[in-house]
C-alpha cells in the first residue's frame, strides 16, 4: 500500500490544502448535521481525509472548530467592511444589519452559530470559540458607532462600546427568533428601523431642545 494513502483508502493530505478542506467540511457538517452530528469521524468524511489529521493540524475537534468560526467569521465581516465604511446614520447601519441578516440566513451561517451558541452554554470551550467570533463582529459595530455618534448630539449620552455589544446581541437573537418565527422576527426588525427614524427627529432637534434633552437624560442617570 501507497504510505500516502490511509487505510481506508482516502489521501493523508497535508499542509494548507488539508486544513482548508477540513475547516470547510467542519462548517458544511455543522450545518448539514448540527452539533451533535459534528465529530472526528464524520469531519474527516466530508473532507475526505484521514481523521487523524485533524489532531495533526488542530489538536483535536476544540481547535478545528475555533478555527473554522472565527475563519468564516472573518471573511463576512470583510465582505461588509466597505458597506460599514460608507455608513452615515444609524438607519444606514441597520440596512446593513438587515441585509446581512438575510445573507446570513441564505448561506447557512445562522444555523452554524445557533448550533455553536446552544453548545456553548453547556461546554466552556465552545462558548469561548463563539464569544471570539462574535467579537470580530462588535469591533466592526463598535467602530461605525463610534464615528456616527463623534458628530451627533447623542454622543455625550449614549456608550458607543456598549451599543455595540447591544445591537450585536439584538441581532443575533432576532436570527434564533426568525428562524422559528419569521413574522414576529420581521416585526422586531420593522422596530428597530422605526427607532432610527427617532434618533434622526432627535438628531435634528435645535440647539436649545438639545440641551434640555441632555439634562432630562443626566438627571434620569
Amino acid at each position: 500500500m501507497n504510505d500516502s494513502e490511509a487505510p481506508s483508502g482516502r489521501r493523508r493530505r497535508s499542509g494548507p490544502e488539508t486544513v482548508d478542506r477540513l475547516v470547510e467540511a467542519a462548517l458544511t457538517t455543522l450545518r448539514t448535521h448540527g452539533i451533535a452530528g459534528t465529530s472526528a469521524r464524520t469531519v474527516a468524511a466530508a473532507a475526505e481525509v484521514n481523521q487523524a489529521l485533524i489532531f495533526y493540524h488542530f489538536d483535536g475537534m476544540e481547535g478545528l472548530l475555533a478555527q473554522a468560526c472565527r475563519r468564516s467569521t472573518e471573511r463576512r465581516v470583510a465582505l461588509y467592511r466597505e458597506r460599514f465604511a460608507t455608513v452615515t446614520s444609524l438607519r444606514e447601519l441597520l440596512a446593513v444589519g438587515r441585509d446581512l441578516h438575510a445573507s446570513e440566513q441564505a448561506e447557512g451561517n445562522v444555523a452554524v452559530l445557533a448550533q455553536l451558541l446552544a453548545a456553548g452554554q453547556t461546554d466552556p470551550a465552545l462558548g469561548r470559540v463563539t464569544a471570539d467570533a462574535l467579537k470580530l463582529w462588535v469591533a466592526e459595530i463598535e467602530a461605525v458607532l463610534t464615528r456616527l455618534l463623534n458628530d451627533s448630539p447623542l454622543g455625550e449620552l449614549v456608550d458607543a462600546a456598549g451599543l455595540s455589544r447591544a445591537v450585536c446581541a439584538a441581532f443575533v437573537g432576532l436570527e434564533l427568533y426568525e428562524g422559528v418565527d419569521p413574522d414576529q422576527g420581521a416585526l422586531a426588525l420593522d422596530a428597530l428601523d422605526q427607532l432610527g427614524a427617532l434618533v434622526e427627529v432627535v438628531e435634528g432637534l435645535g440647539p436649545v431642545s438639545r440641551l434640555a434633552l441632555r439634562s432630562q437624560v443626566r438627571r434620569r442617570r
